[in-house]
């Protein structure tokens, strides 16, 4: 697999091989989140981005998904698609590129939704 996923990644120079590395990894947090065995939908798909980029990077999860390139949700659709096409990753008739365009804004769950959970509020 790793020839393969280096192809994919050499054949489109816009992200790096640890964003398509993180979308494996999210693929397996989306299974769980959705109680998939094996395939989820493209918006499936991102809310196990975000949760993952949530718990891994916290604060920083944007700065980190933009250093991999990855700016938007379309591009992880087009990390999906490059996979897709590297036969690393399989598709469903119905799955469209179009399926991750535009479904959230990085800066708004990335950055202004992001909470500090704390175990007590500020008022005790």
């Amino acid at each position: 697999m790793s020839d393969r996923l280096e192809r994919v990644v050499e054949k489109d120079g816009r992200f790096s091989i640890e964003a398509y590395l993180f979308v494996y990894e999210a693929l397996s947090v989306a299974q769980k989140l959705f109680k998939h065995k094996r395939h989820v939908t493209g918006k499936e798909l991102l809310e196990g981005i975000k949760v993952l980029a949530h718990q891994r990077y916290g604060r920083m999860a944007k700065t980190v998904l933009n250093t991999w390139g990855v700016h938007t949700t379309g591009d992880f659709g087009a990390i999906v698609f490059n996979l897709v096409s590297g036969e690393l990753m399989s598709k469903t008739d119905e799955d469209k590129s179009e399926d991750f365009h535009a479904v959230y804004d990085f800066e708004q769950e990335f950055v202004q939704k992001y909470r500090i959970l704390n175990s007590r509020t500020r008022d005790d």
